[in-house]
C-alpha cells in the first residue's frame, strides 16, 4: 500500500472501471435537477435514480462516477469526529441490469487489493454481509478472504420505501490497535470507533420492496442492479496515513490558510475542522447555483456559514474571514473541478456579503434581546427561537447574554419551538430517497417508434403497441413532455389525446380514453394552434435566457422551465437583488429581438461542433454525441423542443411576474402575442383583490377615494404601475387609520374623568373596555397623576382578552401585583417595582380576580 494523492485516488478509480467497460458519468451539480424529493445531491446514486427505477434508459448499462455530495443531517458532529463532513465526494460504480453480485464483488476485490490499483493488504480488510446473503459470503471466501474477516449483519440491507431494494456488503479497513484496543467485536456489535473505517458499500439491488410484505416475500426485480459508494476522504485518510480526514490533501491546505489568517497553530481543534469543511460546502454549493436564504437549501447554507463564523470567533477571527479561504478551496480542488475557477469571483462576493450581514444581525440580535428582556428578566422560548432563527444567535449565545444581565432563558420552550420548526420543515418537503417502482413492460419494450413532429403535424400511421395506459404509434407527430415543454394536444382518429409521455427506451406513449387495436391504421393530428402558441413561448424562452445573461451576468443558468400554449416559466440562479429596471431592460431586449425577425435555424451536429458555435448547454444536463442546436443568431442553445422558423412570429413578449422561489433561485413568468393580456390579468388578480379590500375599508372610513386595476399596457411596466398604485393605496389607508386612532386616543385622554368613579381611593382597580392598546399606558399615567394615587391597576378587556397595566409608588411592587393577578387568570406578566404589565386570554375568572386584588389592596 503506497501514498496516493486525492487526484490519484480519483483517477485510479475511474480508470479501473473504464477498463471494465464502464461509462464515466460527470459529477452532477449539488442542486438536484428535476427532483423535488431531494434538497441536495447526497449520494453517488442520487442523480442516477431515473436509470434505476426504469424511467430512463442510460447510454451505457455500466457507469462509474466521482459525485460531489452534501449532507447536513448530522452537522453537529462535524469537527468533533474524524470523518463527519457536510461536503464529501463519493466514488461509485453502477450496473443497470448488466453484471451482478459475482462481478461486483470481483471488481471490488481486484481494485482494493491489486498492487496496480490501491494495493490494500488483504489482512487489513474486513467484510460485513447481510446474514441471509450466503452467496455474497461465499463469493468473498472464493477470492481468498478469511472467514474470520467476514461478519454477518442483519442490518446490511438497503431499503427506502417501495421500489428497488436488496442486501449489501460493506468493506472496512483496520487501522490498528493504536486507534482502539478492542478487536473485531467492534464490527460484530456495530460500535462507533476510529479503528475499523468503512470505505466501501456495495448494494445488490435485486428485489422490489412492497408495503405489507416481509423481505423474504419481495418479488425479484426484472432488472437486477448494482449500486456502490466509497468515500474519497476515507480512502485518502488511509492511503495518506493520517489521523483524521482533515489532515489529508483534501483539507489540510485550507487548514494551513486558517492558521495564517488567525495566527493560531492547528493542533486538532474543532474550529479548524468545522471551518475547513464548511467553506468547501459553501464554495461548491454556491458555485452550483445555490445561495443563502431563510428557506430550503438556502437556510441550510446560511446555517453552515454562521456555524463556521461562530467557530472562527474561538480562534480570534472576529471580522469576515471565510471569503479569504475561497482561493484555498479552489486551489485544492480545481484539478478535478475546473469550473470552480470560473465561479470564484461570484462565490467570494456572496460569502463576504453574507458574513457582513451576519455581523450586522448580531448587533440587531442584541437589540432584540434587550427588547425581549423587558421588565421580567426572562427570555421566553419564542424570543430565544427568534434570536436563533432570525438573527442567527445560537442558544448558547442567548444564555450567555442572559447570564450577563441577571436573566434566565426558557430553554425548554426554545427546544419545543425548534422541534415545531423541524416538523414544519419535514411537512413542507416530501423527502424520498427511494426509487419509483420499475415497470417491467416499459423496460422490456424496444420496438422503434419515429417522432416526425418537427416536420409535420398530421400523419397516417399504425398502432404498434397497446398498453393499459395508452398506445405507441409507428410514427407520431405528437411531442412528449420533456425539456420543460408540455406535450402536444390533438387527436388520434378524432379521439382526444390527453397526454404524451416518453418511455424508458425513447418511445412516446399516447394516453387516450379509447381502446385501439395493435396494427390498426389511424390518423394522428396535433392541434396546430396549440403547437404554434407553445412554439412562440419556447422560442421566446431562448431569447429570455440570453437576455438574462446579458443584463444580470454570465453566471445565470436555467434551473427549471415550463413552456405551454399560454405562458412560459423560467427559473434561474442569481446571487443578488434584481431591480425593476433590469427586468424592463430584459423585456426590451426580447421585444427587440422579435422585431429584428431573426431566422431560427435548427441543425444536428456533433457536440464538439456545437461547442465551437458557442451553443449553450444546460449545466448538469446529459447530451449524446449528436446534439440538436437551435440557432437564433442572438441565442444558440442545445434543445430538443419545437420552435418557430423566425422570431417575428412571436409577435410580442411581456414579463408577467418575477419572484424569488428561495435559495438564490428566481422565477420569471412571461407570455407572448395575444395571450399576454389574458395571462397578465390572471397574475394581477391578487392585486385586484387587495384593491377591493382597501376600497371597502376606505368606504368604512368615509373616504371618497377609490383605487382600481390598470391594464392599459402589455408589459412588465403595467405590473409595476399597479404595484406602485397599490403601495400608494396602502399608504393612504394607513394614514387614515392612524388619524382615526390618534383622534380616538386624544378623546380618551381628554375625558379621563369618565374612568374615575366618585369614591375612588389612592389604591384602585379600574376596568375599561375596547380601548386601543396604544393608549393604556398613557391613560394609567394620567389617572395616577390626577388622583395622586399610590397604586393603579388598569384592566382593559378587548377582543376576548385582557391587558393589565400597574403603576405604583413602589411601596406596593407593581411587578408582583401583575403576577398575582395573572396567576388567578392563567396569564403572564411582570415588571419593575413601579411599573409593570401583563395579559391573559382566559376571562373565565376575571371578576373573581378583580375582587381578590381589590381586597388585597
Amino acid at each position: 500500500m503506497r501514498y496516493m494523492s486525492s487526484n490519484e485516488i480519483r483517477n485510479t478509480w475511474l480508470k479501473f472501471f473504464e477498463s471494465k467497460k464502464h461509462f464515466i458519468v460527470e459529477s452532477a451539480p449539488l442542486v438536484p435537477k428535476n427532483d423535488p424529493t431531494l434538497l441536495w445531491i447526497n449520494a453517488g446514486v442520487a442523480p442516477l435514480k431515473k436509470y434505476f427505477d426504469g424511467s430512463e434508459t442510460p447510454k451505457s448499462k455500466r457507469m462509474t462516477n466521482i459525485q460531489k455530495c452534501i449532507r447536513t443531517n448530522d452537522i453537529e458532529n462535524v469537527g468533533l469526529t474524524a470523518r463527519h463532513h457536510t461536503f464529501f465526494e463519493m466514488l461509485g460504480n453502477f450496473s443497470i441490469g448488466d453484471y451482478f453480485k459475482d462481478e461486483a464483488i470481483e471488481f471490488g476485490f481486484e481494485l482494493l487489493t491489486d498492487e496496480k490499483y490501491f494495493g490494500f493488504p488483504l489482512d487489513k480488510l474486513y467484510f460485513t454481509y447481510y446474514t441471509e446473503d450466503i452467496t455474497a459470503k461465499n463469493k468473498w471466501l472464493s477470492l481468498g478472504v478469511s472467514e474470520s474477516h467476514l461478519i454477518p449483519n442483519d442490518n446490511n440491507y438497503w431499503e427506502i420505501g417501495e421500489g428497488p431494494s436488496g442486501p449489501n456488503t460493506e468493506i472496512f479497513f483496520d487501522r490498528g490497535e493504536k486507534y482502539d484496543s478492542r478487536g473485531i467485536e467492534i464490527l460484530e456489535n456495530d460500535l462507533e470507533n476510529d479503528r475499523y473505517i468503512e470505505i466501501w458499500n456495495i448494494v445488490f439491488s435485486q428485489y422490489n420492496a412492497k408495503e405489507g410484505l416481509e423481505r423474504k416475500d419481495y418479488p425479484e426485480l426484472p432488472n437486477k442492479n448494482i449500486d456502490t459508494g466509497a468515500g474519497l476522504e476515507r480512502f485518502a485518510c488511509i492511503l495518506q496515513d493520517v489521523k483524521t480526514n482533515f489532515e489529508t490533501d483534501l483539507f489540510y491546505p485550507i487548514i494551513k490558510k486558517i492558521e495564517e489568517i488567525s495566527n493560531v497553530k492547528y493542533d486538532g481543534q474543532a474550529a479548524f475542522k468545522v471551518i475547513a469543511d464548511h467553506i468547501k460546502t459553501l464554495v461548491f454549493a454556491i458555485g452550483d447555483g445555490a445561495i443563502l436564504s431563510n428557506e430550503g437549501r438556502g437556510y441550510v447554507l446560511r446555517r453552515v456559514l454562521r456555524r463556521a463564523v461562530k467557530y472562527g470567533r474561538t480562534i480570534n477571527l472576529t471580522k469576515p474571514f471565510l471569503y479569504l479561504l475561497v482561493p484555498s478551496v479552489i486551489e485544492t480542488m480545481k484539478d478535478f473541478y475546473p469550473n470552480l475557477v470560473t465561479t470564484e469571483q461570484i462565490v467570494t462576493k456572496i460569502i463576504l456579503k453574507e458574513e457582513e450581514k451576519f455581523l450586522e444581525t448580531i448587533t440587531e440580535g442584541e437589540k432584540h434581546f434587550f427588547e425581549s428582556l423587558g421588565n421580567n428578566n426572562q427570555i421566553s422560548g419564542a424570543d430565544a427561537f427568534k434570536l436563533y432563527d432570525t438573527y442567527g444567535f445560537p442558544i448558547e449565545l442567548t444564555i450567555e447574554y442572559a447570564n450577563d444581565n441577571n436573566a434566565v432563558v426558557d430553554v425548554l420552550a426554545f427546544k419545543e419551538e425548534l422541534l415545531k420548526q423541524k416538523e414544519r420543515s419535514r411537512n413542507a418537503r416530501v423527502v424520498n430517497d427511494g426509487m419509483n417502482e420499475q415497470q417491467e413492460e416499459y423496460l422490456n419494450y424496444f420496438d422503434k417508434s419515429l417522432f416526425v413532429g418537427y416536420d409535420t403535424l398530421s400523419i397516417e400511421t399504425k398502432v404498434i403497441k397497446v398498453f393499459e395506459e395508452g398506445i405507441i404509434l409507428e410514427k407520431t407527430p405528437f411531442y412528449a413532455t420533456s425539456g420543460g415543454q408540455v406535450a402536444d394536444k390533438g387527436t388520434i382518429n378524432d379521439i382526444d389525446v390527453t397526454d404524451v409521455i416518453k418511455l424508458p427506451n425513447g418511445q412516446f406513449l399516447h394516453k387516450v380514453d379509447y381502446h385501439f387495436e395493435e396494427n390498426q391504421v389511424v390518423m394522428a393530428k396535433v392541434n396546430e394552434q396549440t403547437r404554434f402558441n407553445t412554439e412562440k413561448n419556447h422560442s421566446a424562452t431562448h431569447l429570455l435566457h440570453q437576455a438574462l445573461k446579458d443584463v444580470l451576468g454570465t453566471h445565470v443558468n436555467q434551473q427549471g422551465s415550463l413552456v405551454n400554449e399560454n405562458y412560459l416559466r423560467f427559473d434561474f440562479n442569481h446571487f443578488d437583488t434584481i431591480e425593476n429596471n433590469q427586468i424592463i431592460e430584459i423585456e426590451k431586449i426580447v421585444k427587440a429581438k422579435i422585431k429584428e425577425s431573426l431566422d431560427i435555424v435548427i441543425k444536428q451536429m456533433s457536440m464538439e461542433d456545437a461547442k465551437g458555435l458557442g451553443a449553450m448547454a444546460l449545466f448538469g444536463e446529459k447530451y449524446g454525441d449528436i446534439v440538436r442546436v437551435v440557432n437564433m443568431g442572438y441565442s444558440i442553445e442545445l434543445c430538443g423542443g419545437t420552435h418557430l422558423t423566425n422570431t417575428k412570429d412571436i409577435n410580442d413578449f411581456a414579463v408577467l411576474q418575477i419572484e424569488s422561489i428561495g435559495s438564490g433561485t428566481y422565477r420569471i413568468t412571461a407570455s407572448t402575442d395575444t395571450n399576454i393580456k389574458k395571462e397578465l390579468k390572471v397574475f394581477m388578480m391578487h392585486i385586484d383583490k387587495e384593491f377591493n379590500q382597501i376600497n371597502e375599508k376606505l368606504s368604512e372610513l368615509n373616504s371618497t377615494k377609490k383605487y382600481y386595476l390598470d391594464l392599459s399596457e402589455n408589459s412588465y411596466q403595467s405590473v409595476l404601475n399597479n404595484k406602485e398604485l397599490l403601495i400608494e393605496a396602502r399608504s393612504y389607508l394607513h394614514q387614515l387609520e392612524k388619524e382615526l386612532e390618534t383622534t380616538k386616543k386624544l378623546s380618551v385622554l381628554q375625558n379621563i374623568d369618565k374612568f374615575i368613579g366618585k369614591n375612588i381611593t389612592k389604591k384602585e382597580v379600574i376596568v375599561t373596555n375596547d380601548l386601543n392598546s396604544d393608549v393604556l399606558k398613557e391613560l394609567t399615567d394620567a389617572i395616577y397623576d390626577k388622583i395622586k394615587a399610590e397604586t393603579i391597576l388598569l384592566i382593559n378587556i378587548a377582543n376576548s382578552e385582557a391587558t393589565i397595566i400597574a403603576k405604583t409608588d413602589g411601596k406596593t411592587h407593581a411587578g408582583n401585583l401583575v403576577k398575582d393577578f395573572t396567576k388567578l387568570t392563567n396569564g403572564r406578566g411582570g415588571g419593575r417595582d413601579t411599573m409593570a404589565q401583563g395579559g391573559t386570554k382566559d376571562l373565565s375568572n376575571i371578576d373573581n380576580a378583580i375582587k381578590a386584588i381589590k381586597e388585597q389592596l
